[in-house]
């Protein structure tokens, strides 16, 4: 238990309180109201074998500082991809989704889930990419045509395609999209089952090395703007109930973060270590001295981004609906 002032009884009284004074703020789909106070001393995080969480999993330093302020942290996963962790939240038996991906955050909120975004990273250089085997013959993007192309639904593989072809003036109906998740995309792209596959790290970069693939197009070389960002989210409930376990969290994945950009090599190794993929991998990744830049849920320069962002993946149609992503910030 925390040796906060606050017992789990005061907490909950506090945060009660608190709440009734903007209730208005709290209800619908308004921004989660920034008050005091936590009703549990747990947070549960989930996880995959890549990005920010899996190096604060097995950097240690994040559940230190946390312990250091009466929080106990219970790691939840592997998970392959972004998309489950958000069920597993929505669900209840997670807290926090693992930092992937706005837009299937996005899907989810326009799907009913009641989850806000708490802190919002960029991570540079980008290096999501529609990929293929150099023996498909498919060496750019008017090569995708009558092709097939694994991609998540609604995330950063499918935006990449659709982005991809309006660049190159292709209708999207030329090429046929296969919606898998990253685990099954990848083996259908060495089988052949797939002609081409859009993926982020560390899955595009092994690919490359294991299934001699070729880039066809790369967000970072061939996409002039961004349009997917890095994202933590938790159940808008638990927000509004627990502001200081979010503004903790905040704080420790920004340390992480920090630490990350400011040790490259110890964090390469770290990812290395656990995901065991070639060491040319490895040696790309330290090469590429991969920065994490944090914005806040009230940063209103970052927040315009993303709304544009967000509208054009509406007007494209990969998410199913326009969304005013001001309305799914917790305020902490």
């Amino acid at each position: 238990m925390s040796n906060s002032i606050f017992t789990p009884s005061r907490r909950r009284f506090l945060t009660t309180s608190l709440a009734g004074v903007a209730a208005a703020g709290l209800a619908g789909t308004g921004p989660a109201f920034s008050a005091t106070g936590r009703t549990t001393d747990t947070l549960r995080l989930t996880w995959g074998y890549f990005g920010l969480s899996y190096l604060a999993k097995e950097h240690g330093a994040l559940e230190k500082r946390l312990a250091d302020q009466g929080i106990k942290v219970e790691w939840i996963g592997p998970f392959p991809n972004h998309a489950p962790t958000l069920q597993a939240v929505t669900g209840g038996t997670a807290d926090y989704a693992f930092g992937g991906s706005t837009t299937p955050a996005l899907a989810a909120i326009l799907a009913g889930s009641p989850l806000v975004f708490t802190q919002f990273f960029i991570y540079e250089p980008r290096t999501t990419a529609i990929i293929a085997k150099k023996s498909s013959g498919i060496s750019k993007v008017e090569d995708l045509i009558g092709k097939s192309v694994a991609v998540n639904r609604s995330g950063l593989g499918e935006f990449l395609v659709v982005a991809a072809l309006e660049k190159h003036n292709i209708d999207r109906s030329k090429v046929n999209f296969v919606y898998l998740n990253p685990p099954d995309a990848a083996p259908a792209l060495a089988a052949g089952k797939v002609d081409a596959w859009s993926m982020w790290s560390p899955g595009v970069d092994i690919a490359r090395v294991e299934y001699d693939a070729q880039d066809v197009f790369i967000e970072e070389r061939d996409l002039p703007f961004q349009i997917d960002f890095n994202t933590y989210l938790t159940r808008r409930k638990f927000a509004e109930e627990n502001p200081d376990l979010v503004r903790a969290f905040n704080a420790a994945i920004v340390a992480e973060a920090e630490w990350a950009n400011a040790n490259n090599v110890e964090a390469e190794t770290i990812a290395f270590k656990g995901l065991k993929y070639p060491e040319a991998v490895r040696d790309h990744f330290i090469s590429l001295n991969r920065k994490y830049t944090p914005y806040s849920v009230t940063d209103e320069d970052f927040l315009t981004k993303f709304q544009t962002a967000a509208d054009w993946l509406s007007e494209r149609k990969v998410l199913p609906e326009k969304v005013k992503v001001t309305d799914y910030v917790a305020v902490v």
